[in-house]
């Protein structure tokens, strides 16, 4: 069965988690449906110098083409989780054969299919998630696509993923976090663990990126987990 997750980039330090994240569902087999908020472009430009054009997406624009994918072993190891065969030369490959989608939306367009409640979806993520997209959520002043398609994640009881990376923490945003969890969201800090053999800055990003992941229920082996 096809796995739609949705995806949202928006204006908080974090892109790599990001990137990580789309790579990772894709080796997956799932479906990502992506979009970036203006912010969101400017943050990708300043910590992994990725010029996206929102007007013109491709994927190519977050090296999401690249042939380096295939030689990453852990997305390998995601692959043979997900029964994609590994003589594919197709990351993006999935259990059907057809190829993985990534489908872009952008953060304006209002009528993207993400902006409805009869389009099934396996769950969305917003990493990560500046506090101005948490404010709009939770206080429901909706005003992209973005905080719509969170909207409808809340509104049909799906599971909406929030990854926040900021510190410290004001009142407010502490405030506005509990307000979310109150509404049915899953508050998932960018606070990687050190228990599981860090060795680079890679290795604290999947441990975000598993847990998001373990959220939606995809079975992944990007981290060793404790007692593992």
């Amino acid at each position: 069965m096809k796995r739609n997750v949705v995806v949202a980039i928006t204006g908080a330090s974090g892109a790599p988690y990001a990137i990580r994240l789309v790579e990772a569902l894709l080796a997956c087999g799932a479906d990502v449906h992506l979009t970036i908020s203006g912010a969101a472009q400017n943050v990708l430009k300043q910590e992994l110098d990725l010029s996206v054009d929102l007007d013109y997406f491709h994927e190519s624009q977050l090296m999401l083409d690249s042939g380096s994918i295939l030689k990453d072993a852990k997305l390998q190891k995601l692959r043979s989780l997900a029964e994609i065969s590994s003589e594919s030369s197709n990351v993006l490959a999935v259990p059907s054969g057809r190829p993985g989608v990534l489908a872009y939306h952008h953060y304006r367009d209002g009528m993207a299919t993400i902006a409805s409640g009869s389009f099934l979806t396996s769950g969305m993520v917003i990493c990560p998630c500046s506090g101005g997209t948490l404010s709009a959520i939770v206080h429901g002043t909706s005003a992209n696509l973005i905080h719509r398609a969170a909207e409808v994640h809340l509104k049909e009881r799906r599971k909406l993923i929030l990854v926040p990376r900021e510190a410290p923490l004001s009142l407010t945003q502490i405030e506005n976090m509990k307000r979310a969890v109150q509404a049915g969201a899953v508050l998932l800090p960018a606070m990687p663990g050190f228990y599981h053999g860090v060795r680079s800055v890679r290795d604290l990003v999947d441990f975000i990126v598993s847990r998001i992941l373990d959220q939606l229920r995809i079975s992944n082996n990007l981290i060793e987990r404790w007692g593992g």
